[in-house]
């Protein structure tokens, strides 16, 4: 252990405090409101000390204390089913849900923001948001298996788009590809409403076996209070109350010192002492140290705990010296955890840290006070109930407003825009559509991310979603899918919300998965806005009655507030995730098909579904109408029939339809292994009542494009009779083109070209 810091730092104590109840605090600059000041001197009965201050503030920022969503986000708890919750063993309220998938093993996965830590400085910010949703991972007992990103960018062609791109994505293949990680899916999307906001969400998934779950809290007194991992420094401090909890002006990146500082090899080396930690039976509960620091790790160890909490904060090991205690417990440096360990178990947990050559300091003990005492070189400087700060902080029912836009929004339809009267021109809006920023190939991203890494990866991009292999012998794994669409949310935010869920579900089905969990991460404007309030209203209401009607729980996840720039929101983008199980993963099934001669069958039918479309926004620049119908119900049926599809081993590939209709889901499979196909909409067109534009285009929902070996046609088409859902045989796999009969014929290898030109054309040339 090394040195620890100096007593040089003045502290404000609670006797200071009690003797000086005039003295004038900081508090908005800390992002307090005067009410919530004054609740805090009631709760005290005194002013707080500056460290008080601290924590308070930090802790009941919208990051932390959910103050503005809390009161939405209880009917994910609210609208469930005994059935939903069987194999359920955390959920919301940990680091993150872990679900039981069989034969012994759980795993645990969860998505959060790093948005505006990586506008501001988005190499750091992407990077530090990889870290710390792996180290949730880590705090639940098991060892982090993937990673996987969810990303909005700006209008392509702006300048700055490209500084936040080359940064985010280099941060998020750094850390990542450090950690050793495979990068298995995720989405990026490119629109000039996330011009001075992106969103950069990162989602992890770690596999443990069910008697190493580990929680936090800090229970026993007399147990000891830990902190092991990386140095305190001055990175990231108020990051989660000044920085994630407010909006940007038009002034641009600024407040450069609330972002955090990341170091991957470190969070390696901390991961596997943690394991080591863990399979010796050396920690009674943890927490790691992400938004909020050791403000957050003492009071919500505490208050989850069945006591309280004393810790000498000099004892923290600083990166630098001249620290106050204020930021100390404000830092949000990286690549640390607090463990509550049993003081006989100690030295053997110090042996371990030791081992892993981890600076471990011993802060404090558990106590059966009830309180949170934190003193600086023996005097007092935090006196408080924990659940004040990490639990009953404050609540609000924020006023809510229909929007004054959204009629004439809805009544915008784009149905009336022109369609394409030619062949010739339905191959130009085909091509433009193929090349498009957010339908072209994201190879560019991709290619920097290592995602074959541990040997476990059975699907990954292009494919619908990422696999995982949990057990070599049995071959049981998992499959996870992310999906939003915040055109679709900006129309309807409930509709939206269930259509991202809805996608997310069918990618998982494709992959020959059982859809199993949820995670979501919600990205909206400020709650001080009645509309944007309005619009995390619906999507919170939309989404938890979708995940009841589907019987799949909300584990866990993330409320991403103050996305804006300076007045204007962004769009509502509600990012959900979804787990699915697969018993055996060499039953997984891939996206594009591979070998000629198998028949191509469309799953689904068609409706005229073009508001908020791709083909809407591409071809015409347009926003308007409703997004498409979702029937859940056959959303689960269709799900039901992929697995027992893939089951049966019928299926030599399956591909979801969703953005860019069918014609973009055809391009995709045969660029996948460039294999061609002959495609023929005519019985699509006549049993549907559509035109042609419709049958390639339309985003019509619960569809799903399969290819199935000729010898097993009869038994799919049984399969599907059975089921009663639409089938139809649409094409054959041949060749090296693509051909939409008496329409166009074009070559896989010109479709792979054009796809793959765009992101490099505004971005250079891809660094691996």
């Amino acid at each position: 252990m090394s040195t620890p810091a100096s007593p040089t730092a003045v502290a404000d104590t609670v006797e200071n405090a009690k003797a000086t109840p005039e003295k004038e605090q900081p508090y908005g600059a800390l992002g307090l409101k005067p009410d919530e000041y004054a609740r805090i001197t009631e709760i005290l009965g005194r002013r707080p000390t500056s460290g008080e201050l601290a924590m308070y503030s930090v802790m009941w920022s919208e990051h932390c204390s959910y103050k503005s969503s809390k009161i939405y986000l209880r009917q994910f708890g609210q609208k469930v089913t005994p059935e939903m919750t069987k194999n359920l063993m955390v959920g919301m309220g940990e680091n993150a849900g872990v679900v039981d998938i069989g034969e012994g093993w759980a795993v645990t996965f969860k998505v959060e923001s790093h948005n505006h830590p990586s506008y501001i400085e988005p190499f750091q910010g992407a990077a530090t948001g990889v870290g710390g949703i792996v180290r949730d991972i880590i705090s639940m007992g098991a060892r982090p298996v993937a990673v996987m990103d969810q990303l909005r960018f700006g209008k392509i062609d702006d300048p700055d788009t490209a500084r936040v791109v080359h940064g985010v994505v280099s941060g998020i293949s750094f850390y990542g590809n450090c950690l050793g990680l495979p990068n298995i899916g995720g989405e990026t999307y490119f629109d000039p409403v996330y011009q001075g906001n992106p969103l950069v969400n990162a989602l992890s998934v770690g596999v443990l076996r069910h008697e190493d779950l580990h929680l936090a809290n800090a229970s026993g007194a007399g147990n000891k209070v830990v902190l092991f991992g990386a140095r305190t420094g001055g990175d990231g401090i108020g990051g989660a109350s000044i920085l994630a909890s407010d909006s940007f002006d038009s002034t641009g990146p600024t407040k450069r010192p609330a972002v955090q500082v990341g170091d991957p090899f470190a969070e390696k080396v901390l991961i596997e002492c943690c394991l080591e930690l863990y399979r010796d039976g050396l920690v009674q509960g943890i927490q790691d140290l992400g938004a909020a620091g050791i403000s957050c790790a003492t009071s919500e160890l505490a208050s989850n705990g069945d006591g309280g909490m004393h810790v000498e904060l000099s004892h923290v090991l600083l990166r630098d010296p001249s620290l106050t205690p204020e930021e100390i417990l404000m830092s949000e440096s990286q690549e640390r955890m607090m463990a509550v360990v049993e003081p006989e178990k100690l030295d053997a947990f110090l042996a371990v840290t030791a081992k892993w050559d981890v600076e471990t300091s011993v802060l404090g003990e558990v106590t059966d006070t009830g309180r949170l005492v934190i003193d600086w070189h023996g005097e007092e400087i935090v006196n408080v109930d924990p659940r004040t700060v990490a639990v009953d902080g404050p609540v609000y029912e924020r006023p809510v407003a229909y929007p004054t836009w959204i009629d004439a929004l809805n009544a915008d339809t784009a149905a009336v825009l022109p369609r394409p009267e030619s062949s010739e021109d339905v191959l130009a809006q085909f091509l433009s559509l193929v090349a498009s920023p957010n339908l072209a190939s994201k190879n560019w991203i991709t290619d920097q991310y290592d995602y074959y890494v541990l040997g476990n990866t059975a699907l990954s991009f292009p494919d619908d979603g990422g696999m995982i292999r949990v057990d070599e012998e049995s071959g049981l794994g998992f499959a996870i899918a992310t999906d939003a669409n915040g055109r679709y949310c900006q129309l309807d935010p409930s509709q939206g919300a269930k259509l991202a869920l809805a996608e997310a579900y069918r990618n998982v089905a494709v992959s020959g998965a059982v859809p199993a969990a949820v995670t979501d991460c919600l990205n909206f404007g400020s709650p001080e806005n009645p509309e944007v309030m309005w619009q995390f209203s619906q999507a919170v209401e939309g989404l938890s009655d979708a995940c009841l009607e589907l019987g799949i729980p909300v584990t866990g996840g993330n409320v991403s507030f103050y996305n804006q720039t300076g007045d204007t929101p962004i769009f509502p983008t509600p990012v959900v995730g979804v787990l699915g199980v697969i018993d055996d993963v060499a039953r997984r099934v891939p996206s594009g098909w591979q070998d000629e001669g198998h028949n191509i069958y469309l799953l689904g039918t068609t409706q005229e579904e073009f508001d908020g479309s791709a083909w809407a926004a591409t071809v015409h620049g347009h926003l308007g109408g409703r997004p498409p119908a979702v029937d859940l119900e056959a959303e689960k049926t269709l799900a039901g029939l992929l697995h027992a599809a893939s089951q049966q081993s019928l299926l030599a590939s399956a591909h979801d339809l969703s953005d860019g209709g069918l014609a973009q889901a055809v391009a995709e499979s045969v660029m996948r292994f460039g294999v061609g196909a002959r495609v023929w909409l005519g019985e699509v067109m006549q049993r549907d009542g559509v035109d042609l534009t419709t049958a390639l285009f339309s985003e019509s929902t619960g569809r799903v494009i399969v290819s199935v070996p000729r010898e097993d046609d009869v038994r799919f088409q049984a399969l599907c009779d059975v089921r009663g859902y639409p089938v139809l045989r649409i094409g054959v796999t041949d060749g090296t083109a693509l051909e939409i009969q008496d329409v166009f014929t074009i070559e896989a290898e010109d479709l792979r070209a054009r796809s793959a030109a765009t992101l490099p054309e505004h971005f250079g040339a891809t660094a691996v």
